[in-house]
Order: C-alpha cells, then sequence, then structure tokens
C-alpha cells in the first residue's frame, strides 16, 4: 500500500439493531405503519363525508316535498283567511256555502300535515322551516369533511414524497466505510504530540476531505466522527493540559501545540482534535458536524479489543473517520 493512499477499512461495523432490523430499517418501518394508520384515517373520514353527503341528499329529498306542502298550505291558508273575514256580516245561503268550502279546506289542510288541530299546523310548518335550515347545515358540514379529507389527503401524499425522497438520497442496507489514517500509511504527528506533520495536513485539506464530503452525500449523514488512537507505550508526564485547553483549541482560541496530555487516552483525543479542525476548517465540509473522539489503547485495527500488546507498532498509531446520521445510530 502506497503512503498517498487511503485506507478503507469495511469490516467490524458496530450496528444498532432492534428486533434484528437496523435502525434505518426500523424507521422505514415506522414510516410504513404510520402511512397505513394515515390510510385508515382517510378511509374513515371519506366514509363519513359519503354518509354525510347521502343524508344531504335525503334532507334535499324531504325539504322539496316540504316545500310543495308549504306552497300548498299557503294557498290554503290565504284561501281560508279570506273567506273568515266574509264570517263577521250575516251569513247569507251564498256565504254559507262559502264557510263550507273553507272548513273543508282546512280539513284537507289538516290532513295533509296529519294535523287534527288548526293550532298545530303553524307548528308544522315551522317544523318543515326548521327542516330548510337542517339542510343548509348539512351542506356546510359536508364542505367541512371535504376540506378535511383534502388536507389528509395532501399529507400522505407529502409522507409518500418524504419516503421517495428518502430512499433516492440514502443506502439504509448499506454502512459507510471507515476511512482509516495511520502512522504506518505516513500519517503522522511529532512524537507524542497532536501536531499534524506537513504532508498528513495537506491531505486531510486535499483528497480525505473530498472522499468525507463524498460519503455524506451517497448516505445521506452528516456527522464526522474523528477518533484517535494509540499504541499502548505509555507517556511520562506529570502533568496534563487537556482540561484547561482542549476546548479553547477545539474553538480555534488556542494553537493545537498547548495540548499536553500525560496519558495515551489524552493523546488520542488531542490528535482528534488536531484533525477535526482542519476538517472543519476545509469548504467541502461547510456546515458539518465534526466530532473529536478518543480510544486511547484499547481498539485494535478491525475494531478488536487489545488484550495488552507493548511496543511501538505504527498500525495502531492511528485516525479513524466515520459518518452518520445526527438521528441514527453511531456507525
Amino acid at each position: 500500500m502506497s503512503d498517498s493512499a487511503t485506507s478503507i477499512e469495511t469490516k467490524g461495523y458496530n450496528r444498532g439493531l432492534i428486533l434484528g432490523f437496523t435502525m434505518a430499517e426500523s424507521l422505514l418501518l415506522v414510516i410504513f405503519c404510520l402511512l397505513l394508520v394515515a390510510g385508515a384515517v382517510i378511509a374513515a373520514e371519506r366514509q363519513k363525508a359519503m354518509d354525510a353527503f347521502q343524508a344531504y341528499q335525503h334532507q334535499v329529498a324531504e325539504t322539496a316535498l316540504a316545500k310543495k306542502d308549504v306552497e300548498k298550505l299557503q294557498a290554503e291558508v290565504a284561501t281560508l283567511t279570506r273567506q273568515m273575514k266574509a264570517i263577521a256580516s250575516v251569513a247569507t245561503p251564498d256565504d254559507w256555502r262559502e264557510l263550507v268550502v273553507a272548513k273543508d279546506a282546512l280539513t284537507s289542510v289538516q290532513e295533509l300535515l296529519a294535523v287534527n288541530k288548526t293550532e298545530d299546523v303553524v307548528a308544522r310548518v315551522n317544523e318543515l322551516v326548521a327542516a330548510e335550515k337542517m339542510r343548509d347545515i348539512a351542506a356546510e358540514e359536508v364542505k367541512r369533511l371535504q376540506a378535511e379529507l383534502e388536507a389528509m389527503t395532501a399529507k400522505a401524499e407529502a409522507l409518500d414524497k418524504r419516503l421517495a425522497s428518502m430512499g433516492d438520497t440514502s443506502k439504509p442496507h448499506e454502512w459507510p466505510p471507515i476511512i482509516s489514517l495511520s502512522e504506518a500509511n505516513g500519517n503522522y504527528f511529532r512524537s507524542g504530540s497532536a501536531e499534524l506533520a506537513p504532508s498528513f495536513s495537506e491531505k486531510l485539506n486535499g483528497s480525505i476531505s473530498d472522499q468525507i464530503a463524498a460519503n455524506l452525500k451517497n448516505y445521506g449523514a452528516d456527522i464526522v466522527e474523528v477518533i484517535g488512537h494509540t499504541d499502548e507505550q505509555p507517556l511520562s508526564r506529570p502533568n496534563s493540559t487537556m482540561d484547561r485547553n482542549a476546548i479553547n483549541v477545539l474553538g480555534s482560541k488556542a494553537a493545537v501545540t498547548t495540548l499536553i496530555p500525560a496519558d495515551n487516552a489524552g493523546l488520542g483525543l488531542a490528535r482528534a482534535i488536531s484533525v477535526a479542525n482542519v476538517l472543519k476548517s476545509n469548504a467541502a465540509l461547510a456546515g458539518i458536524t465534526v466530532l473529536p473522539l478518543s480510544a486511547a489503547q484499547l481498539i485494535l485495527p478491525g475494531d478488536v479489543l487489545t488484550l495488552g500488546e507493548a511496543g511501538d507498532v505504527e498500525t495502531r498509531r492511528r485516525i479513524e473517520i466515520r459518518i452518520r446520521r445526527r438521528d441514527g445510530p453511531s456507525q
């Protein structure tokens, strides 16, 4: 393997599993269930709208019949009123005949409206008027239900588009590759320090940043994790400046040379911070969250826990770069 090549490790990936599914598969299953629920709700609302519409049609038919009854009733009442006014004078035989006709007309109206008393005629007419108002209320309810149905349909379509978009821009069944940058491949720091060698800094700003940006796009990720690893050679420093200076260095308020670790955990974190600052300043990774982490001397290449391996081992002194989504499991 050449010094300028970047080693890609694709095995030994930590995966979040829920009931045998990856987190991404579980997310798709949840979205699918939400779509089923939305479909059921839409179907129920559609049935309510159809029932309301049928009730509306039935009410329209009844109102039409009632309207005819009212018109006929109004004509009969008008005739009856004119005839009753004539009763005030002494009745002549012709007047008596008109009175009989008026009585017959009133009887017909009572039979038509299924009432036995004259005073019930007014109540029946009021009922017909109320029925006309109910028809208008039913029409408004139908319009409201139709509007709700259209809104829910739009939401379902939006969910469909979002699901399709997720399928187009991400790879739920594939894991992003790990980028491993070890000293064995020419990626050096100063001995016991977090200061980058010039050639390593140049690669980070060039081909490595471009590769990270491509992986972020291909896998729909937005977080970069920079993990510092060391070998098991102990550091012999009595004091550390990590607690005092780490935050300032990460915020570019102090130089990385001010980080003086006293152990391998601190050395791994200091080197991760140094690499993270270079990546954050690269235009290809603008807007991406870069997190520095330390694995100290605990993890061998290939994600295997060490059982104790003393000595100078260049392959263990490395930086690993992993990517993930903010709302997903760590990759």
